[in-house]
């Protein structure tokens, strides 16, 4: 039987020497492998484990539960924020109220590229927003994160070099494995109809969209930000405010200083 993995998160109740290897030795009696190690938060580790049956998990966590040295705070299947908590040491910060929202601050461009590299991957339709003000990573974090997932990336629209705008697309272009990137204050300022055109191609296609201002974009177009999979927000600073009225002068003067081009 092919092995499974799972995801053990505890915390540590009364530290001291040793623990760690009573839990290695616990899970070898078990015949459960350690797959990964890491501290995910203050005082709490997270291990991502092989087991034959799920049988193994039930002893585990019922031997587990006997220990006044530690509390399992998880124990399941490991989900995408699990696995990176583990390989970075530190969980993803997720909106309370939303679920679908993601934090990141600058520091964290490592962290965001990971996890957006693992979004990328998956199949299928995929539809992410990018909110954030200007010169803090956005772009770059999202080509970077392309190359990590082995993406081939297209920008319809983007300010990285000059403000472009694109309003067709060649053959080999409409691929389901490349991404497509749109920045969607330069879309509702520049575009035409010829462009929006291409967007509602794209937006069928079933392919990774990421939405730099996603908030712009749905508020001039047919979407609305329920259509979306995913929103991250990436700051200078975790109280920062993301403002659209400075992004949207930033791209006005952008535009005028270095100008633009349309094909």
């Amino acid at each position: 039987m092919e092995k499974k993995e799972w995801y053990l998160e505890y915390e540590i109740q009364k530290n001291r020497p040793g623990l760690l290897g009573d839990i290695s030795s616990l899970l070898g009696m078990l015949s459960i492998n350690i797959v990964t190690i890491n501290g995910v938060d203050e005082g709490r580790r997270g291990l991502l484990i092989l087991v034959k049956d799920d049988d193994q998990i039930v002893r585990l966590e019922s031997i587990l539960n006997t220990m006044d040295t530690i509390k399992v705070i998880k124990i399941r299947e490991p989900k995408l924020r699990d696995r990176l908590a583990v390989r970075h040491g530190r969980y993803i910060q997720r909106d309370a109220d939303d679920k679908k929202t993601f934090r990141f601050v600058r520091d964290e461009l490592g962290l965001l590229v990971d996890f957006m590299a693992e979004l990328f991957k998956q199949e299928g339709h995929k539809l992410i927003g990018i909110r954030g003000m200007p010169r803090v990573g956005k772009t770059e974090s999202i080509v970077a994160a392309s190359v990590c997932a082995n993406k081939r990336w297209l920008f319809v629209s983007s300010t990285l070099l000059k403000q472009t705008i694109r309003s067709q697309l060649i053959d080999d272009e409409y691929n389901e494995n490349n991404l497509f990137i749109i920045d969607g204050i330069v879309s509702t300022r520049r575009a035409n109809e010829r462009h929006w055109q291409l967007v509602r191609e794209i937006m069928s296609l079933p392919a990774v969209k990421i939405i730099e201002h996603p908030d712009v974009f749905v508020q001039n177009t047919e979407y609305s930000l329920e259509d979306f999979d995913s929103i991250i927000e990436l700051r200078n600073e975790p109280e920062e405010e993301i403002k659209y009225d400075d992004v949207e002068k930033e791209n006005i003067f952008s535009d005028m200083d270095f100008g633009g081009f349309d094909f």
